[in-house]
């Protein structure tokens, strides 16, 4: 009995040591597994990329295909860019309203339309052209019989048939009458009509039954706001809308900081997907209040709008060239480049290479941009072949 418990512990006694044989060979290979340089993408083994080197060294072929350029500072006039859109020239454009009162009887014109000054764009039937019509007929009656009271007055009084106060109050009827005989015809050229129907009408001729809305200005047509039929109301209802559009407007916005650099009459450059050259502006106005909501500062821009380019509520671009001399370093537009967040950084010589320098960037100028830090006189940069050193970089 003894001896079968004995070799039972012996039995079990070797199963232990075994066990422990085993964890201990899997945690040494556990600790070697970090090591192992031949793991998978992503496993725990996989090495870092390496950082950029601090600089880029060139072979002496390579260096002959970077063109270096020494900066120093320069005078220079910056463009000052802004954003902004495109309306009708306000010297040049209105809104017609109807001068009466009633319903729309004609439309004459559509929108595209070219109009002269005083064309007819639509017919009204209107109780007031109807009242405006008799109240002249009126005065016109009333004056003739009151210069025939004063003329026959004149007669009597050379003869002394009438006394003097008799003759004044017919000369003072006459003066009223021709008074409000005048009165009548402005009111009838307020209401659209014109002289030769105000000629018709004293002619005794019948007087119209429409009245006249007329373009108060000569240009195209750009809305038709009313309908056939539709009620309008005198001096309220807007029924057209005519621009000349040979030239236009370009209402930029301007910050304070470039402010400065913006006065009136200095020239400008508007840029539209709609057109491949740059079109030509003059600044005549700077407004003398910021927008409350963009805390900016509206600049209206005069631009001539060949070939119809430039089209209200357009969205557009604009660069003003500075009325004021600046003074600082302006490397190449090439020689700038962007890093991975967007940065701009310049390429520096730097003993027989090349090394990044982070910059911040200024106005553009021509072809050009102005560095405001970064850079000191005397540093040489990489001006054309400055991508090919970003591509070596990354290699």
């Amino acid at each position: 009995m003894t001896t079968t418990t004995n070799s039972a512990r012996a039995r079990r006694l070797a199963l232990f040591l075994l066990a422990i044989a085993a964890v201990a060979d899997c945690s040494s290979r556990t600790d070697k597994a970090p090591a192992d340089t031949g793991a998978p993408d992503g496993a725990a083994g996989t090495k870092p990329a390496a950082a950029p080197p601090a600089s880029l060294t060139l072979s002496p072929q390579q260096r002959e295909r970077i063109n270096v350029i020494a900066v120093a500072p320069e005078s220079f006039r910056p463009m000052v860019e802004a954003t902004g859109t495109v309306a009708f020239n306000g010297d040049h454009s209105t809104q017609v309203l109807s001068p009466v009162s009633g319903p729309v009887t004609r439309i004459l014109v559509n929108p595209g339309a070219t109009v002269s000054q005083g064309a007819p764009l639509a017919y009204v039937s209107s109780p007031d052209f109807a009242e405006g019509v008799a109240t002249y007929r009126k005065a016109e009656s009333a004056f003739r019989n009151a210069k025939r009271i004063a003329d026959r007055d004149s007669l009597l009084f050379k003869n002394d048939a009438i006394a003097r106060g008799d003759l004044e109050q017919a000369q003072v009827d006459l003066a009223g009458a021709q008074a409000d005989l005048e009165a009548a015809v402005q009111q009838m050229r307020a209401l659209g009509v014109g002289e030769a129907q105000i000629s018709a009408i004293r002619n005794g001729s019948a007087a119209p039954l429409e009245a006249t809305i007329k373009s108060p200005i000569a240009g195209t047509v750009v809305e038709k706001l009313i309908t056939p039929g539709q009620l309008l109301s005198a001096g309220s209802t807007p029924a057209f809308t005519i621009a000349d559009l040979s030239t236009m407007w370009v209402m930029a916005s301007v910050f304070a900081p470039d402010l400065k650099d913006v006065t009136v009459g200095q020239n400008a450059e508007i840029l539209t997907d709609a057109s491949t050259v740059p079109i030509p502006g003059r600044v005549d106005y700077v407004a003398s209040l910021v927008d409350p909501a963009s805390k900016a500062v509206s600049v209206r821009i005069v631009a001539p709008n060949n070939n119809l380019v430039l089209r209200r509520d357009m969205f557009v671009r604009v660069r003003i060239k500075s009325a004021h001399e600046h003074h600082g370093i302006l490397v190449p537009v090439s020689a700038v480049l962007r890093d991975e967040q967007n940065l701009p950084f310049v390429y520096v010589a730097s003993g027989s290479g090349f090394a990044r320098r982070r910059i911040e960037l200024g106005s553009r100028v021509d072809d050009h941009y102005e560095v405001a830090s970064g850079l000191a006189a005397g540093d040489q940069v990489a001006g054309d072949g400055a991508l090919f050193l970003q591509f070596a970089e990354t290699q």
